[in-house]
C-alpha cells in the first residue's frame, strides 16, 4: 500500500515539473492561448495513454476512458485549470500567476469538505494559512496594476484545480487516471471549438507547436501523473498545498532563465511557502498510522 510519505514525493515532484512551464510559455512565439492549449493537451494523450495500458495492475476490461460523471468532471474541471493558467501567464508576470495559483489548497479544502466530507487537519489548516501569508508577503509589491483579467484568469485556474483534486479523491481508483486523460482530450475539443469560432484556427509555426507538445507531454502529463497518484493518500487540501512547490520555484525560474525580476518580498514570502509546505507534509508523515 502507498505510504503518505510516497504520496507526498510524489506530489512535490509534480509541482517541480509545473514550475518549469511558465517559461516554456514564454518561449512560445505567436501561439494564443487556445491553440497553446490544443497543441500540448495533444502532446499530453499519447503519454497518458501509453500510462494508462501498460502500468502495472490495471484491471482487465477497464476501458482507457471512464466515462462516468466524476471522470467528465474532473475531465473539465481540468480543461478550465490549463487554459485559465496559459492566459494568466501570457498576460501577467509568472510570479503573479503562480502567486494566484495558490489560493488551490484553501478552495480544495472547502470543496474537499463540503463534497467529500474529509476533516481537514488543524495543522493544514495552520499551513495554509501561514502559506497565504507567504503569498501575501510575495503579491504586496508584484501584482502589476492592469493585469485584472490575468489574475482572474488565474483565480479560475485555481479554482479548476482545486475540482480536479476533489474529483480524484472521489472517483474510483481506476478512474483517477482516466480523468486525466479525459480532461486532455476535453482541452483538445475545446480549444478546437474557440479557435474555429474566434476565427484564429489551428496554423501556428512548427517552433510554437512543437513547444506546446513538448510542453504538454513532458512536463504536465508526467505532473500530472505524479499528481494522480500521489493524490491516492493524501487529502485534497494537503495535494493542492504540497504542489504550491510550484509557487515558490517558479518566480525563481523567471528570473534565472527569463531576466524576470522578483523582489526581496517574492523570495522572502516564497521561503514562508516553503516551510508551510514542509511542515505540512512533516505533521502528515507523523501522524499517518504504522
Amino acid at each position: 500500500m502507498q505510504s503518505y510519505r510516497t504520496g507526498a514525493a510524489m506530489v512535490l515532484a509534480a509541482g517541480l515539473l509545473w514550475s518549469l512551464m511558465g517559461p516554456v510559455i514564454r518561449l512560445v512565439d505567436a501561439a494564443n492561448t487556445w491553440q497553446i492549449l490544443f497543441y500540448r493537451s495533444l502532446g499530453m494523450i499519447p503519454v497518458l495513454t501509453l500510462f494508462i495500458a501498460l502500468r502495472p495492475g490495471r484491471r482487465p476490461g477497464v476501458p482507457l476512458f471512464a466515462f462516468d460523471w466524476t471522470a467528465a468532471a474532473g475531465g473539465l474541471a481540468l480543461v478550465a485549470a490549463m487554459a485559465g493558467a496559459i492566459y494568466a501567464i501570457q498576460s501577467t508576470t509568472i510570479a503573479n500567476a503562480v502567486f494566484l495559483f495558490s489560493a488551490s489548497p484553501f478552495l480544495a479544502a472547502v470543496l474537499g469538505r463540503l463534497i467529500l466530507g474529509e476533516r481537514v487537519r488543524p495543522a493544514t489548516w495552520a499551513a495554509i494559512a501561514l502559506a497565504l501569508a507567504g503569498v501575501a508577503l510575495m503579491v504586496r509589491e508584484g501584482l502589476a496594476a492592469g493585469a485584472g483579467w490575468g489574475n482572474l484568469a488565474a483565480l479560475l485556474s485555481s479554482l479548476g484545480f482545486a475540482a480536479f483534486t476533489v474529483t480524484l479523491r472521489h472517483g474510483r481508483r481506476d478512474n483517477q487516471m482516466q480523468a486525466t486523460l479525459l480532461g486532455a482530450v476535453f482541452a483538445v475539443v475545446v480549444a478546437a471549438l474557440v479557435v474555429g469560432v474566434a476565427g484564429s484556427g489551428l496554423a501556428v509555426s512548427l517552433r510554437d507547436a512543437l513547444l506546446s507538445a513538448a510542453m504538454g507531454a513532458g512536463l504536465l502529463a508526467a505532473g500530472l501523473i505524479l499528481y494522480t497518484l500521489g493524490s491516492r493518500t493524501i487529502p485534497a487540501a494537503e495535494t493542492t498545498l504540497l504542489s504550491l512547490v510550484e509557487v515558490l520555484l517558479a518566480p525563481v525560474w523567471a528570473w534565472w532563465l527569463l531576466g524576470e525580476g522578483a523582489s526581496v518580498g517574492t523570495f522572502a514570502g516564497g521561503a514562508i511557502v516553503l516551510v508551510a509546505v514542509g511542515f505540512n507534509a512533516l505533521s502528515g508523515a507523523r501522524a499517518e498510522p504504522a
